[in-house]
């Protein structure tokens, strides 16, 4: 093929992508193409790594906007949570927690406790671990989870409220 018929066909696989919503793969077809060539890949290969390349960047994205629906004060992970520093917390039973199998029993998790000791980053975390496995997520203290209530009680949108309480905002 010559290189002007290259760069048409190219240039029209790049136009089918983006009518199809597929920036991200449209976005780097030019370079994915350069390195099946260089590396010889057999086309359901290449085409693979293109789909890839996309799924990857509609992941983050997905990521990011749950996150930021999910109203978190600030982000933690398990990772650098000190359990040592608070011995009364089973580590065990926290990164269970993190499995999400809680969700799908339909169960509740509660943390009590002082000011200090680590309830709002385990909460976060937990939260931050739930969207990576795709589950909707909405943080609020039970200082504002009240106060909220408190309102749509005195504007008589009590019982709409409560209802919104059971999903969260997506």
């Amino acid at each position: 093929m010559t290189s002007f018929s290259t760069f048409r066909v190219s240039y029209r696989a790049r136009q089918t992508l983006e009518t199809l919503g597929l920036a991200q793969a449209a976005a780097v077809l030019e370079s994915r193409l350069e390195a099946a060539a260089a590396k010889e890949m057999i086309y359901a290969e290449f085409l693979a790594d293109l789909l890839e390349a996309e799924l990857i960047v509609r992941r983050e994205r997905y990521l990011k906007t749950r996150i930021r629906l999910a109203h978190f004060p600030f982000q933690k992970t398990l990772d650098p949570f000190d359990f040592s520093f608070q011995p009364s917390i089973d580590e065990r039973q926290i990164r269970e927690l993190a499995t999400m199998a809680f969700v799908a029993n339909a169960s509740n998790v509660l943390f009590l406790g002082p000011s200090g000791v680590g309830k709002s980053h385990l909460a976060i975390a937990l939260g931050l671990a739930a969207i990576e496995q795709g589950l909707a997520v909405y943080f609020v203290t039970a200082h504002a989870l009240v106060q909220d209530l408190r309102r749509a009680h005195a504007e008589n949108r009590l019982e709409r409220r409560l209802g919104s309480t059971h999903r969260p905002a997506s």
